[in-house]
């Protein structure tokens, strides 16, 4: 064996080493966030990270009023006959729940209705669940960017005289820093919505 062929094994190695090294240093691949969730793991998803609107007392909010709170954002309308009440029903439900860990909730309900969900009629929507919640009222330009943002489904639907509202009915879950982390089904129970929300708990302690 030749002296120059030697010379370029040895120099063909030496490059080959550093990807070598690299790929025995990757890092391990990432651990699901989540474990036996109920809802729906949305901790990849790219969207409905913030808004802008205003809230009943005519104060413009947006996700970083609210951090250092686990956040639950529903979209819904005043005069929902059967699937906003029971959403917010639960809600209050999963505060009670959580115990000391309740104070760290803050349900929005972003009106998808605000022809009707006046201000006056929105807080008190709101109070006849829990003080604590706040309702959020956008205009229709604002609705429609903010439920395209979040990837939310509403449509207004004729009943004779007058109309009903068709949404979307998932309840999105944010961290205390503001990023979405689950989506609960309509069809939990206020127990299993309890227990997928101490999985974000845990991940903001």
């Amino acid at each position: 064996m030749n002296a120059s062929f030697s010379r370029r094994q040895l120099l063909l190695a030496m490059l080959a080493t550093p990807l070598v090294l690299s790929a025995c240093g990757d890092k391990a691949p990432k651990q699901p966030a989540f474990r036996n969730l109920e809802g729906v793991d949305m901790s990849s998803a790219d969207f409905a990270k913030d808004f802008s609107l205003l809230d009943t007392e005519g104060q413009r909010r947006t996700m970083a009023d609210y951090r250092g709170k686990i956040v639950l954002i529903f979209f819904g309308f005043t005069q929902c006959p059967d699937v906003c009440p029971t959403a917010l029903t639960r809600a209050v439900d999963i505060k009670e729940q959580l115990g000391e860990d309740g104070d760290k909730l803050q349900v929005l309900f972003i009106s998808i209705d605000p022809e009707r969900d006046t201000p006056e009629l929105l807080r008190a929507y709101m109070q006849a669940f829990d003080p604590g919640f706040v309702a959020l009222r956008p205009t229709e330009e604002e609705l429609a960017k903010t439920a395209s943002d979040f990837k939310v489904f509403y449509q207004k639907v004729p009943t004779g005289s007058s109309y009903t509202m068709d949404h979307s009915a998932l309840t999105y879950v944010y961290d205390t820093q503001g990023k979405l982390q689950i989506a609960l089904r309509h069809t939990q129970t206020a127990d299993e919505a309890a227990a997928d929300i101490r999985q974000v708990l845990a991940l903001s302690k």
